[in-house]
Order: structure tokens, then C-alpha cells, then sequence
């Protein structure tokens, strides 16, 4: 696995375009990074779970298509930027950060 830089900013993508790519045939994953708890508090639909400290070892069987936008995000998007490096460094090319649940205006699912 490539190192990893941690001054280097993860990639961001915007939750306007996230969205669209969540409407869209382009294939892409919607990763929380958060713990289960988080999770289970609310989530945008269609997400899977893996907390940023098991993505290493989870990646490679719950992420098949390392050429997918993985769309990843936790509360406030540290967690998930620290998931995009990772998983750029991993070769998910299209691994991006979109931020925090608190700031995406496109609803939540609880459960």
C-alpha cells in the first residue's frame, strides 16, 4: 500500500454533486465512516457502514470496484477524510470526501 500523506488534503467533492451522482447510473458507494451508534442514529439512505478504524482490513471484500466513487462522510468530515486518503492510498481512485450528515440538506433515514 502507497503511504500515506498526512499533510496532503483528501480529495472533497461537494454534497450538490455528490447527490447527483447518487441519482445518477455512475457506479458509486455512499461509505459512513462513523461507529454504529452514529449510524444507527441517523444516516443518509442507501449507505453502508465501515468505521474509519476497520477500513483497511473491510475494504477489499465491501468494496469490490475500486473504480466506483466512494463517497465518504462521518459527522463533520475529518473521519472522512481520513477514509478518502486511505482508500486512495489503497487505489479506490475515486475515493472523495463529502463532508459532514450535520451539513447535508438531502435528508436522513434513522435505524
Amino acid at each position: 500500500m502507497a503511504a500515506i500523506d498526512p499533510s496532503a488534503d483528501a480529495p472533497r467533492m461537494t454534497q450538490q454533486e455528490a447527490h447527483r451522482i447518487m441519482g445518477s447510473s455512475e457506479p458509486h458507494v455512499v461509505l459512513d465512516v462513523r461507529t454504529p451508534a452514529e449510524y444507527a442514529e441517523a444516516r443518509i439512505a442507501g449507505s453502508i457502514l465501515i468505521p474509519v478504524d476497520g477500513l483497511v482490513g473491510r475494504a477489499a471484500a465491501e468494496l469490490p470496484d475500486k473504480g466506483a466513487y466512494i463517497l465518504t462522510y462521518c459527522r463533520s468530515g475529518g473521519r472522512a477524510g481520513r477514509a478518502a486518503k486511505t482508500l486512495r492510498a489503497m487505489g479506490y481512485g475515486k475515493a472523495v470526501n463529502i463532508g459532514g450528515i450535520n451539513e447535508w440538506p438531502y435528508g436522513t433515514v434513522k435505524g
